[in-house]
């Protein structure tokens, strides 16, 4: 679609150091940047301090700072280190790094080994894989200063078991975790969220809410203040308050979700469940992750997993901490699912902005099938998605720019995903809604593609905009043609039979609803097919503005192909609102059509009646 691009995140990038790399490859390019987390603990003699210094998701950036605390100077150091599995040095510079399996050795170089009382030294690597180190040693003893080599971090402690549940508390029990040096506390996690330490091994949880399901889970931590893995998971759901929502029937009901709303449209997952949204949709489609380098990367780290949500602005009502094992969207994402079972989350990529890297992932499909589910099943948030979901725009032909990877490309790139995937995950694909002759549904197999997809999302919408600033003007999302048209095939019925006649079946197909309208200014007809001097003006682009806004601003005055259209002062917008969607909702009945989807959320009001129209009618 033509205005799904990613907002430009506010957050820098730099060159990682190429200089001075010591033995193993070149470090990556770019990272995007985020606060830095360290963890240390300084006495004695001397310390090795590790900082994450940067994170671009499917890798990292990573330094060691030894200090030398005492009073006489080090002629050599030697740091080590333990890795989870998967997770290693790519690349490093200002030592001389070598691993056994997980275990990990960084050695002084010549230059570098004689620490001065009182100085330090530093050196870095990049790394790939999600892991931090753990059981680290400087010299032989513990890197925290003390005489005391080889400590470890904790185990994890038992998994909780629940009891006396009323309707606003429940009471944990688990059993204790082992340790080296002895356990000096337990994190209580509530969906992730830190609620409470305690010193025992049982903690009474309050202040819930009624008839609501949540997840807890434990971790300990030693004297040494160092963290455990956290325990497995026990699910609670508080007594009265009714029941948690059925699934809303058996049509998928889905939505997208912007990683970038939280920002300048301040719309964060909460709002999903404010709104009443949550109650009403199936499925959410997270946007978007990028394609870049043949492989899926990450799109924006800060907003996916590290910016910390205040209680107002958390699902669970709890304010995000510095030390749990995840923030952002994709916690308050798995918060969200909590709350609400039945709803599937799938991780979509690409998008306007972001195919072109589609391309390159079609020459070695299995190797870009790899790349995406290692990323989504990242452990840190694995339990967050359901699936994925292959925005290209456009295969074997143009969108933002041009593709020539041939029509064979998307069928190929779709059956790799679905071998890799397997049967247990969603794999779905938004796809272009030209239903004229010889147009884009014509350009790649996207019937041969079918048999390895759950649905496609078609784009119904976006058919006709301001992008032709003289006009003609005309619905963005015309449900069937009309006189004056501008173009042939440009509809919704048009693209839906198009892809009902190469074989693609019906219940495989949804319909597309824009949650926002398409307008021109300079207009003074009042009817489509009226000349314009170019696009009106929008809250965040020209040409486009949401629903919430439009309803307000320039309410519909008349409707023309089961869509809605206004002529206030000089602009004229098309859009839908609650009765053209329950025509377009009829209509997808009528076609044995899978269900709807939307783009997006923040187009909606706050009350979110074009998700309940799409919910009341399909």
């Amino acid at each position: 679609m033509r205005f799904r691009h990613r907002a430009a995140a506010a957050f820098a990038t730099l060159l990682l150091p190429m200089a001075g790399a010591v033995g193993l490859a070149s470090p990556a390019q770019a990272a995007a940047w985020g606060p830095p987390r360290s963890s240390v603990a300084e006495s004695g003699g001397a310390t090795a301090t590790f900082t994450k210094t940067s994170d671009w998701g499917t890798g990292f950036g990573g330094q060691w700072t030894v200090k030398n605390t005492g009073t006489s100077a080090i002629s050599s150091w030697t740091v080590e280190w333990d890795f989870p599995s998967g997770t290693k040095v790519t690349s490093a510079w200002d030592a001389t790094v070598t691993n056994s399996g997980d275990h990990w050795t960084a050695k002084n170089v010549g230059w570098n080994g004689t620490i001065a009382p009182g100085a330090s030294v530093s050196f870095g690597f990049n790394g790939s894989g999600p892991g931090s180190p753990s059981n680290c040693k400087l010299n032989g003893d513990s890197c925290d200063g003390t005489t005391v080599p080889g400590d470890a971090a904790p185990s994890a402690p038992g998994t909780p078991t629940a009891s006396s549940v009323t309707d606003t508390s429940v009471k944990l029990g688990w059993s204790a975790a082992t340790d080296d040096k002895g356990i000096k506390n337990y994190d209580v996690l509530r969906d992730g969220t830190k609620v409470a330490t305690v010193t025992g091994t049982s903690y009474t949880d309050t202040g819930l809410t009624a008839g609501t399901d949540y997840s807890y889970t434990v971790r300990a931590r030693d004297t040494a203040d160092q963290t455990g893995p956290v325990s497995g998971a026990v699910k609670v759901h508080t007594t009265g308050g009714g029941t948690t929502p059925p699934p809303p029937g058996d049509k998928v009901k889905l939505g997208y979700f912007t990683e970038w709303g939280i920002y300048g449209r301040n719309y964060n997952v909460k709002n999903l469940v404010t709104s009443g949204s949550a109650a009403k949709i199936t499925h959410i489609n997270y946007a978007f992750g990028n394609v870049t380098g043949g492989k899926c990367a990450i799109g924006d780290s800060y907003a996916d997993y590290d910016k910390a949500f205040t209680a107002d602005q958390s699902v669970s009502g709890t304010a995000d901490t510095w030390d749990q094992p995840l923030r952002g969207n994709f916690n308050q994402l798995r918060q969200l699912k909590a709350k609400y079972p039945h709803i599937k989350v799938l991780w979509s990529f690409g998008g306007w902005t972001w195919s072109g890297g589609f391309g390159e992932a079609a020459k070695n499909p299995a190797a870009f099938a790899q790349s995406c589910y290692d990323l989504v099943e990242d452990p840190r948030w694995a339990d967050v998605f359901d699936g994925i979901d292959i925005d290209w725009e456009y295969p074997n032909a143009c969108g933002l720019t041009c593709d020539t990877s041939g029509a064979a490309a998307f069928k190929n790139l779709m059956s790799a995903l679905r071998a890799k995937f397997g049967s247990n995950n969603l794999v779905t694909a938004a796809t272009t809604a030209d239903g004229s002759a010889g147009g884009k549904i014509e350009a790649a197999d996207y019937a041969g593609a079918a048999q390895y997809v759950d649905w496609y999302n078609v784009m119904t919408y976006d058919f006709f905009g301001a992008w032709d600033a003289k006009g003609p003007t005309a619905p963005h999302s015309p449900l069937t043609s009309y006189d004056g048209i501008p173009k042939a095939g440009f509809t919704t019925a048009d693209a839906l039979a198009k892809f009902k006649a190469t074989g693609v079946p019906a219940k495989k197909l949804l319909i597309g609803i824009g949650f926002y309208g398409r307008g021109w200014t300079g207009v003074t007809q009042d009817a489509p097919g009226g000349t314009a001097t170019g696009p009106a003006s929008g809250t965040y682009e020209q040409g486009i503005e949401d629903y919430k806004v439009l309803k307000s601003s320039c309410p519909a005055t008349g409707t023309v192909a089961g869509t809605a259209y206004a002529h206030c002062g000089s602009n004229w917008w098309s859009y839908d609102t609650p009765a053209t969607i329950k025509s377009k909702m009829a209509w997808a009945n009528s076609q044995g059509l899978g269900g709807a989807f939307f783009w997006e959320f923040s187009g909606d009001t706050s009350n979110g009646e074009l998700v309940s129209a799409i919910s009341d009618n399909l």
